[in-house]
């Protein structure tokens, strides 16, 4: 479930009154990817993106005047530039590295069984460092560091001691009692594997867990880092993880060669996808602990916890971890019903496609990219401006800037998501049939992202709802909020498992998915429309309805495009010039035509994009 928490944060001085501030946004992204089943980088994915793991918990986000958790707002602008420009390269590298990884290892590992134990068993150190460490680190211990830094005579080091202190500890009790778990942990997150499966995820998952220590350092690490104004590392580190684990899958797919199965597989072949991935969370974690040190930070152990306020910090965050909680859940229902769909289709002799975990993976990692790019991008701009609207008592300026936030961001969302309804297939085939990913797998992983897509705009509301009411200070009712949506996606996500043929489950499971933000928005509208004073609902309905009438001929000309090129032969080739001419073509279709049906934000939008080249 996607799952925005929050913080709590001191406001401007006076005169404005004080005000909780929401979380750093690439924190509220994290978790996100864990979603009702999947989320996050940034980050819905069942199998979170360690490239997205690296600034877990950071401070970096600037913010307006008194925001302590924006570290950078008291930089020089110079400064503040340069760390501007290095987090974004480093973002976009550590996507794109992220993006590579997943295209090496659906050519290694497949979409079927084999692929389904990996996925599983990468998921579980995951799934446990955000329930019991990383949403507290997050929007608990990283707020309360920036806090101890400014307050303490002594800059907030005894308090940094402490932390570091505590947190390793507890990573080392948590990855220990993880490992010796492992077994049970993958029967309670896949129930229904076949013999062979669960021995093979079992032995996974005993190298995979110690990526919890990793993780954990790799957070706290970036924390600090950021509080000390250093951005470069949190950024770049990841980048390291994911070519380890571009490596580890290209000498995985040497050595085995392609089409590998549970049954095939050897213990000295599971060795190396396991070590290899752990290697990945620990060259990451090391280079952040390098870095850490390099800016000055000396670690002396201490646990003299008395009076260190973190049993305080810790007691703020019950509201946040109902949330993680229902996350966690529905994480687990998506998981089980995920794997069980797949073993049941290839037990009934129905495997010509994976229709498991996997598949449902890596068409969540491309259905998240445009929220991922576009809105996070708005929403990032957006939260400071509405906080500081809420401070000043102009819950109308608060009203604009979220409807103006989403209709423009709908501008890029709405035709995206019919792009990627129209042109998911050829696509996938494109990336992901290589290997042991056949085009039957890459075509079935394109089916799974054509429903995804349907939910870009529903998924996108949603996040937008959730910040308001973060920037009212209020995470009380997100959490509330949450428990009827989980119980919606649960209860027709186990009621297509049962009613549902095997392969077809997880093409329909994104429709699950997708419940819980329709449920969620229209709960959280209807909350704030009474708080707000309304929320503009009629103009976002307009501009919703056009931009999707906008991109009726260009969607009519890509289907033209792909039944066209589809008479050449092969994959690559049709798929390439499909996406091309479809893509240019229907670009310029869809601007054409909204401009002409009055689509005012399209016009808009153009126009900041003509401002913002020209000033450069």
């Amino acid at each position: 479930m996607a799952s925005p928490v929050s913080n709590d944060q001191t406001g401007p001085p006076a005169p404005r009154p004080r005000r909780r501030l929401p979380m750093p946004e690439e924190v509220l992204d994290a978790v996100e990817r864990t979603e009702p089943g999947t989320d996050p980088e940034p980050g819905l994915v069942v199998v979170h993106d360690p490239a997205d793991y690296g600034d877990l918990g950071t401070a970096d986000r600037p913010g307006e005047e008194g925001n302590e958790i924006g570290g950078a707002a008291h930089a020089a602008p110079d400064n503040l530039l340069r760390s501007s420009a290095l987090m974004a390269a480093g973002t976009v590298v550590s996507r794109a590295t992220g993006f590579v990884r997943t295209i090496v290892l659906a050519a290694a590992l497949g979409t079927q069984l084999l692929g389904d134990a990996y996925q599983t068993a990468n998921m579980v150190p995951f799934a446990v460092y955000d329930l019991l460490i990383g949403g507290l680190l997050a929007s608990v211990f990283v707020p309360f560091l920036v806090k101890r830094k400014k307050q303490d005579a002594d800059g907030g080091t005894a308090t940094e001691q402490r932390l570091f202190t505590v947190m390793l500890l507890v990573l080392a009790v948590i990855t220990v009692v993880g490992i010796a778990a492992a077994e049970l942990l993958i029967r309670l997150y896949a129930g229904e594997f076949t013999s062979g499966q669960h021995d093979a995820a079992t032995l996974l998952a005993r190298f995979l867990l110690g990526q919890i220590f990793f993780i954990g350092a790799s957070g706290i690490a970036s924390a600090m880092l950021n509080s000390r104004n250093r951005f470069g590392a949190p950024m770049w580190a990841p980048v390291l993880n994911n070519l380890v684990i571009i490596a580890v899958g290209a000498m995985f797919l040497v050595v085995a060669g392609p089409g590998s199965t549970p049954e095939s597989i050897t213990d000295g072949q599971l060795t190396l996808l396991g070590l290899g991935t752990t290697l990945g969370q620990v060259v990451q974690a090391l280079v952040l602990v390098w870095a850490l040190f390099a800016a000055g930070f000396r670690w002396r152990p201490r646990l003299d916890l008395r009076g260190s306020g973190l049993g305080e910090a810790v007691r703020t965050a019950a509201w946040m971890m109902l949330y993680i909680g229902v996350a966690q859940a529905g994480l687990l229902v998506t998981t089980n019903v995920a794997t069980r769909a797949g073993v049941r289709a290839a037990e009934s002799g129905d495997a010509a496609a994976g229709a498991g975990i996997t598949a449902y993976q890596y068409a969540s990692m491309l259905f998240q990219l445009p929220y991922a790019i576009i809105a996070v991008s708005v929403i990032t701009a957006l939260l400071p401006r509405m906080s500081a609207h809420v401070a000043d008592g102009r819950k109308d300026l608060v009203r604009a800037d979220f409807s103006r936030g989403f209709r423009l961001s709908s501008v890029l969302i709405v035709p995206i998501s019919v792009a990627m309804v129209v042109f998911a297939i050829p696509f996938c085939v494109l990336i992901y049939a290589n290997g042991s990913t056949t085009v039957a797998d890459a075509q079935g992983i394109g089916r799974i992202l054509m429903v995804f897509s349907v939910m870009l705009i529903p998924f996108t509301l949603f996040q937008l709802l959730m910040r308001v009411y973060y920037a009212l200070g209020d995470t009380k009712t997100p959490s509330l909020i949450a428990l009827p949506a989980e119980a919606a996606h649960a209860a027709l996500a186990v009621t297509l498992l049962f009613t549902a043929p095997p392969r077809l489950v997880v093409v329909l499971l994104p429709v699950a998915y997708g419940l819980y933000y329709v449920v969620g928005s229209v709960l959280a509208w209807r909350g704030l429309r009474a708080r707000m004073n309304g929320l503009d609902g009629r103009r976002i309905l307009r501009t919703l309805l056009l931009l999707h009438a906008a991109t009726v001929p260009s969607a009519v000309f890509g289907v033209a495009m792909i039944l066209m090129f589809g008479l050449l032969p092969g994959t690559v080739l049709p798929s390439l010039l499909a996406m091309a001419a479809g893509g240019v073509v229907g670009g310029l279709l869809f601007v054409l035509v909204a401009q002409r049906l009055g689509v005012t934000e399209v016009t808009t939008f153009l126009d900041m994009v003509r401002d913002r080249l020209l000033r450069r």
